[in-house]
């Protein structure tokens, strides 16, 4: 065999992958296994950071293994050595993390173990490699991040750059013009000219109200020369209550809002509403930005605490829940908590913390020690229901209703008494059919079950009180008449009950260890709940008076006290420089720990170079349909560097300067020339140059999303109820659509009628199933924060336009409107059409067309006696302009 040649073979079998090579090709641990680890292993399980504890710098280290314990090799048998199985993918996660070995290294590892795993020196990069840091005995250390790594453009203040200076006079008026300039004459692109008026005041309602703008309005617009007739319709919008419900509906998609818990029972969410009303009216109060984060992340922890303060923590909790068997598992807390933390850290930060949940964030300056401070911030929450009452109306309806609830559970409880006996003797009786393994794990006692009779008893004992079960158990008449007499009792206490109070759904210091069992959470039969077991004193919501300890975080995660590392609240040490976090209780005097206050005021802080870029961005993303940084939930290095630095930058800087005014950088943006362009430009060297307008070389034409073009097509109609806040709306969906969306949690079959003609940012929203209008126009997964919607372009969206029932409907209301408004001349029906869809008369040959169209469907339904032929027939031409694309973009 020639020197240095190896021939290899490779076998993919079912149980694995197999590798063998020539039998006297020996292996040198120096000059083939060494280079191997260091390229590919010793990054993560080296010196200077063991993941999951692993490190192979050594062999003794190797043979010690990681965090799960056991040798990571085991000399002799690489078929039974955790490293060989995880770079050949038997055992998962596989290794090396974002990449795959080749098979001939992987036959290289497979040969040294299998022939004793000699470790003849030290790998070439250990002895250059400063020592490791002492790990603390749980396994997680602080990873120290270089001036390189704070010297990230998104962590660097935002420094308020001089404002160019261009020479023509179109771009002096306004700074955002002068940064755009200077980037188009340094990239050789020409801007293109200033939209028609016309085009300008439908592009402002779209944008700020999601409305089509009254007719009048457009030619009252059209002849006002004044020189501040734009500014004072961009104020108008500004000022109506339909901004808040066009904007809100943006940070509704950043907050992941639903009215629906999501997953397998989408449970209805009763109060979500109120903080989608809170929302809007925060947005049409022009609620400065740094407040309303404090309010959302800390709400119960201001001063002073209002109704609105309270309902705002909702955003904690609008987030996707099982909310069945919680305490047998409870791990799902701790997704909860992730939850907390990648939404809060993607909202305001434009980072992804969530990432470092496992590990050290792979690509941006986040430890995993990061992720579990932030958790420690966030571990003392409970899930609460803030009763919006004075307190004495709180004292007397917790009282009365107390009193009541001791009174029905004594009843409930003879109830199953009466029960329990046939529903045992029914359970026996079902058992008795099931194989004798079965029944053997049921009647062994819980202690000396094996793990599979377990596995088979929980699953059979879950069906002994008839989980899901619609009828009771079948009594005699005797216990029938006695169970029946104890049920009116408890139907009489029912009606005692005193009328709810509202309530806002959000969360509040606590500790979780003793939560109160709720729906679903009754341990199984021969069970017993799997809870921590609280062997001391506390309470769920802290007495107040009475010191509050928040309940400790450990990592791992799951840690029994003792057995992991406490971890102590705190914030991204890239940012802070890795300080104690400045903690304590809340000024306003409530039994809390100020955790998030702290954290809330630390994001609010013009001193966080993220938080105003990151919402200045979002602002921008809006108008244009893409952010100057185009990844608006993601500042860090797998995000999109800004195309305009200095230019969002100097956004951020006055956006603080404005006292957090949202409004103010709508009427900055909006008053410039480059919101101002026209999108119909067209150069073939601009094109070639930046096909994507990413310098705006002219306005980018963008379509409505879902909610926007079911508001306008009611606008169009004069259909929309202007009825606002309150419990969503069920929209009417298709008789198809409607056995599915009643299969699990809440919704109300409706019809269309005018109640469900609201502004779509009033319907209810269910994680399980889309309204079948809203889903085929891109509505985003409410599962998880939404940064930016997807826009598609499908068949099934034309198919909807042209044959929904909502459409088809209010196509005829809008037939109407047209021959209200102009009579029964056909030109002058084309002409108020046009201008009610689309802000614009029509052009000679669209008249034309549209005449020609209207006599042709005259004769068509003339020939069915199904209605008056001439308004059948504007239907049909009202129909076809809601179809159009310039009624659904903007343009």
């Amino acid at each position: 065999m020639p020197a240095g040649w190896r021939r290899w073979a490779v076998i993919v079998s079912f149980g694995g992958l197999l590798l063998w090579s020539a039998p006297n090709d020996p292996v040198s641990f120096k000059s083939d296994v060494a280079p191997l680890l260091e390229k590919n292993c010793l990054s993560c399980h080296g010196p200077a950071q063991q993941m999951s504890l692993l490190d192979l710098s050594s062999r003794a280290a190797a043979l010690k293994g990681g965090q799960k314990g056991g040798p990571a090799i085991v000399p002799g048998s690489a078929a039974k050595s955790p490293l060989y199985r995880r770079v050949t993918g038997q055992d998962q996660p596989p290794m090396p993390l974002g990449g795959k070995l080749s098979d001939a290294e992987i036959a290289t590892l497979q040969k040294w173990i299998d022939a004793g795993a000699a470790w003849e020196s030290a790998l070439p990069s250990v002895a250059a490699a400063p020592p490791a840091p002492a790990a603390p005995a749980a396994g997680i250390s602080e990873k120290t991040f270089t001036a390189q790594d704070r010297n990230w453009w998104a962590f660097r203040q935002p420094v308020r750059h001089a404002v160019p200076r261009v020479s023509e006079a179109r771009w002096t008026a306004n700074p955002i013009d002068a940064f755009l300039k200077k980037a188009l004459d340094e990239k050789g692109l020409e801007p293109a000219p200033q939209a028609d008026r016309r085009t300008l005041l439908r592009r402002a309602y779209l944008d700020l109200i999601g409305l089509l703008p009254p007719p009048e309005e457009v030619e009252a617009f059209v002849n006002d020369r004044s020189p501040d007739a734009w500014e004072k319709r961009i104020d108008q919008l500004l000022a109506s209550p339909h901004y808040g419900e066009r904007w809100a509906r943006h940070w509704l998609d950043v907050a992941r809002y639903a009215d629906s818990w999501g997953h397998i029972h989408d449970d209805d969410n009763p109060n979500a509403w109120r903080y989608r009303d809170y929302v809007i009216q925060s947005f049409n109060e022009d609620k400065p930005y740094d407040r309303f984060i404090v309010e959302q992340l800390a709400g119960d922890e201001v001063t002073p605490v209002t109704y609105d303060t309270l309902i705002a923590t909702s955003f904690h909790r609008i987030g996707p829940r099982v909310l069945f068997r919680e305490k047998q598992n409870p791990h799902y807390r701790y997704e909860y908590l992730n939850d907390m933390i990648a939404t809060t850290s993607r909202a305001f930060l434009g980072l992804t913390v969530s990432c470092a949940r496992c590990h050290d964030h792979k690509f941006d300056p986040i430890s995993q020690l990061d992720y579990y401070r932030m958790m420690a911030v966030f571990s003392p929450f409970i899930d609460y229901n803030h009763p919006l009452a004075p307190p004495n109306e709180i004292a007397a309806y917790e009282a009365q209703k107390g009193k009541i609830d001791v009174q029905i559970q004594k009843l409930n409880r003879e109830v199953r008494r009466i029960e329990e006996p046939y529903v045992e003797a029914a359970f026996q009786k079902k058992l008795a059919t099931y194989p004798e393994d079965v029944q053997v794990a049921v009647r062994t006692p819980a202690e000396q079950r094996t793990p599979g009779q377990k596995l088979l008893a929980v699953q059979m004992l879950s069906t002994r009180n008839g989980e899901g079960r619609q009828t009771p158990p079948v009594l005699s008449e005797a216990d029938r008449e006695a169970r029946a007499k104890l049920q009116a009792q408890i139907r009489e206490l029912r009606s005692q009950l005193p009328k709810p109070l509202p309530v806002a759904a959000g969360i509040r210091d606590g500790d979780y260890r003793f939560t109160p069992d709720g729906p679903g959470d009754a341990p199984l039969p021969g069970t017993t709940a799997n809870r921590i077991k609280a062997d001391f004193e506390g309470n769920f919501v802290p007495v107040a008076g009475k010191p509050y300890t928040p309940p400790p975080t450990y990592f791992p995660a799951m840690a029994e006290p003792g057995k992991g590392q406490l971890i102590e609240p705190g914030f991204l040490s890239v940012l802070t420089g890795g300080g104690a976090a400045k903690i304590g209780p809340p000024a306003n005097g409530q039994p809390s720990s100020g955790r998030r206050l702290a954290l809330a005021e630390w994001i609010a802080s013009p001193g966080n170079p993220l938080t105003a870029r990151v919402m200045v961005n979002r602002i921008w993303d809006h108008h244009f349909g893409r952010g100057l940084s185009n990844t608006p939930s993601n500042f860090g290095h797998m995000g999109a560097l800004p195309s305009h630095p200095e230019l969002l930058d100097w956004l951020a800087t006055e956006f603080v300067r404005d006292g957090w005014s949202i409004k103010q950088i709508h009427r900055l943006i909006m008053t410039s020339q480059a919101y101002q362009m026209d999108s119909s430009f067209y150069r073939s060297a601009n094109f070639e140059k930046d096909p994507e307008s990413i310098y705006l070389w002219r306005f980018p034409l963008r379509r409505l999303e879902a909610e926007i073009i079911r508001d306008i097509i009611l606008s169009a109609s004069g259909q929309l109820n202007p009825q606002a806040g309150g419990p969503p709306f069920f929209p009417a969906i298709p008789a198809a659509a409607r056995v599915e969306a009643a299969r699990v949690g809440k919704w109300i079959l409706t019809k269309e009628e005018p109640a469900t003609w609201r502004r779509s940012v009033y319907s209810y929203w269910k994680r399980a199933r889309k309204a079948p209008m809203f889903e085929v126009f891109d509505e985003p997964d409410t599962m998880a924060s939404c940064e930016r919607r997807s826009t598609t372009t499908v068949p099934t969206q034309a198919l909807t336009l042209m044959n929904n029932e909502f459409v088809l409907l209010q196509s005829q209301y809008f037939a109407v409107r047209v021959k209200q408004e102009s009579g029964a001349e056909p030109a002058a029906q084309i002409e108020r059409a046009y201008r009610i869809a689309l802000d614009r008369p029509p052009a000679p040959k669209e008249l034309a067309a549209s005449l020609e169209f209207l006599e042709t469907r005259r004769a068509h339904h003339a020939a069915k006696p199904s209605g008056e032929p001439a308004l059948l027939a504007l239907t049909d031409l009202c129909n076809v302009i809601l179809n159009l694309n310039e009624f659904v973009y903007v343009q």
